[in-house]
């Protein structure tokens, strides 16, 4: 188990991570030349960061998670409209802890 200074370093360590890519970021991409190609990249990254943080939540939760996260599928399946989907999967989460849980 790590003591509480090597973990105060991780910490710095990916403060500074995180604070070098914010800052370079944007001046890498300034030098960059947008193809369809990088954009296709681009726009892909924000929904597999998604699917990330949502197969997370699943792995971890329970069925609570899982009818959320169903019928915020369904919902956008039927709408295609991501924050009807977003409200619903919240909704039944909530309600599901109001009367279930």
């Amino acid at each position: 188990m790590p003591d509480s200074l090597s973990a105060y370093l991780a910490i710095l360590l990916m403060a500074a991570v995180t604070l070098l890519t914010r800052a370079l970021g944007p001046l890498i991409m300034a030098r960059v030349a947008v193809s369809k190609r990088v954009e296709h990249f681009l726009e892909a990254l924000s929904s597999s960061v998604l699917a990330a943080i949502v197969a997370t939540a699943l792995f971890q939760g329970g069925p609570r998670e899982a009818t959320a996260v169903a019928i915020a599928g369904a919902v956008m399946l039927l709408t295609r409209k991501s924050i009807a989907a977003m409200g619903a999967g919240m909704a039944a989460a909530a309600l599901w802890s109001l009367f279930i849980d």
